[in-house]
C-alpha cells in the first residue's frame, strides 16, 4: 500500500519509467490538478496524454470553474494531450483509478482513495493507493466510455448540471462538494466566502512601470506579460495556495485563467503556460491595444484600480473586475 509521496509515486514516476498515457477515473477532479499534472509532464520533456472520466456528475454536477477549465485544457492549452468526459448515467461513480500505458500496452494501475485533485495528492489530506493488475485498470476505463460525454460536447451542459447563476452571469456556488461528500446549502452564492481586494497601484498611487500589469514593458520581453501582485499582508493570510500549486480563476465576464504563484514569497499570480494571458486579459477589459503600457489614468477611466478575489475552495477562485453603470466597482455582499 502506498501512503507517502502519492503525487510522485502515482502521477510522476510512471512517466520516468516511459509511460506515455494515463487513463484516470475519479469521482471528483479539478482542472487545476489536470493542468498541474500535464505541466509537470511537459517540464519532464514528456508528451504524456491524460484521459479523464469524472464520475460523480450525475448527482453532484460540476462547478462551472472546473467545467470551463477542463474545456480550455482540452481545446486550447493541451489540445491533443488531454481529454475529459463526464459520467452521465446513474448511479454515480466514486472510483479512483489511474491506469498507465506505454505505446498502448498497460504497465501500471493504481487504485485507492485519492481523487484527481491537488488536495488529495498533497500533505493536507491523507489518502492511500495500491497497485492493481495493469490491464484491469485500462479495461475498467474503457468499460465506462459509453456512459460518458466529453466536456466540450454541445450537449454536455444538458446532461450534466453545471452550477452557476445564469441570471446574473456570475459564479454562484450553489453546491460545494467536499472530498467527503459534504454538500453545503445551495443558496450561498458569493455571500460569506473569504474575500480579498488587490490593488494594481504602488505606494505612490501609480501602476508600476516594469512589474504587475506592466511586467513585460522592457526590452526583449513580450509586452503583454503581466502578473497580479499579492501584497505581503495577503501572502501571510494564507488566502491563496502556496507556490507551485495551480488554481483556477473564473472571472466576472466568464473567462477562465489557470494560474499559480511565482517570484519571491509568491508575490505574483501569473499564468505559467503563457504568462502573457493576464496582460492580454486586463488590456482587453480596459479596451487597450495588446502590449499597451497601462497607466493609472487607464484604470481610473475604466472605473477601478483594484480587483476582488473570492475563495471558493483551495483550487477554485472567482475574480471580479466589474464596474456598475455609474463606472464604480460593483459592491458584492460578502
Amino acid at each position: 500500500m502506498i501512503t507517502k509521496c502519492l503525487y510522485d509515486e502515482i502521477l510522476l514516476n510512471p512517466i520516468k519509467d516511459g509511460a506515455d498515457t494515463c487513463h484516470i477515473v475519479s469521482g471528483y477532479a479539478t482542472s487545476a490538478m489536470a493542468f498541474h499534472h500535464l505541466q509537470a509532464a511537459f517540464e519532464m520533456n514528456s508528451k504524456m496524454k491524460a484521459h479523464l472520466i469524472v464520475g460523480m456528475c450525475p448527482t453532484d454536477g460540476i462547478a462551472v470553474s472546473n467545467h470551463k477549465g477542463f474545456q480550455k485544457l482540452m481545446s486550447e492549452d493541451f489540445e491533443g494531450r488531454f481529454e475529459c468526459s463526464y459520467i452521465t448515467s446513474l448511479p454515480p461513480l466514486h472510483s479512483k483509478v489511474y491506469a498507465w500505458s506505454k505505446n498502448g500496452a498497460p504497465i501500471y494501475t493504481f487504485i485507492g482513495s485519492a481523487n484527481y485533485t491537488q488536495t488529495a495528492f498533497s500533505n493536507s489530506q491523507r489518502n492511500c493507493m495500491a497497485i492493481a493488475d495493469a490491464s484491469l485498470g485500462l479495461h475498467y476505463y474503457e468499460s465506462l466510455v459509453d456512459e460518458t460525454i466529453y466536456c466540450t460536447h454541445n450537449d454536455a451542459e444538458n446532461l450534466v448540471t453545471v452550477y452557476n447563476d445564469s441570471k446574473y452571469k456570475r459564479l454562484v456556488v450553489e453546491k460545494r462538494i467536499h472530498e467527503e461528500h459534504e454538500v453545503l446549502p445551495t443558496d450561498v452564492g458569493l455571500k460569506g466566502l473569504e474575500h480579498v481586494k488587490i490593488s494594481f497601484l504602488d505606494r505612490t498611487g501609480n501602476v508600476p512601470s516594469r512589474s504587475g500589469l506592466n511586467w513585460g514593458q522592457r526590452e526583449g520581453r513580450n509586452r503583454n506579460q503581466a502578473y497580479i501582485p499579492v501584497s505581503s499582508e495577503i501572502n501571510r493570510s494564507g488566502f491563496f495556495p502556496p507556490r507551485t500549486v495551480h488554481f483556477t480563476i473564473q472571472t466576472d465576464d466568464d473567462k477562465i485563467l489557470i494560474v499559480t504563484r511565482a517570484q519571491d514569497n509568491g508575490k505574483a499570480i501569473h499564468t505559467p503556460h503563457n504568462n502573457s494571458l493576464v496582460g492580454e486579459y486586463f488590456r482587453n477589459r480596459l479596451n487597450l491595444p495588446e502590449g499597451e503600457f497601462i497607466t493609472v489614468d487607464h484604470l481610473n477611466h475604466y472605473g477601478r484600480t483594484d480587483v476582488d478575489f473570492y475563495k471558493i475552495d483551495n483550487e477554485n477562485y472567482f475574480m471580479d473586475f466589474s464596474v456598475n453603470t455609474n463606472g464604480q466597482p460593483n459592491q458584492r455582499t460578502t
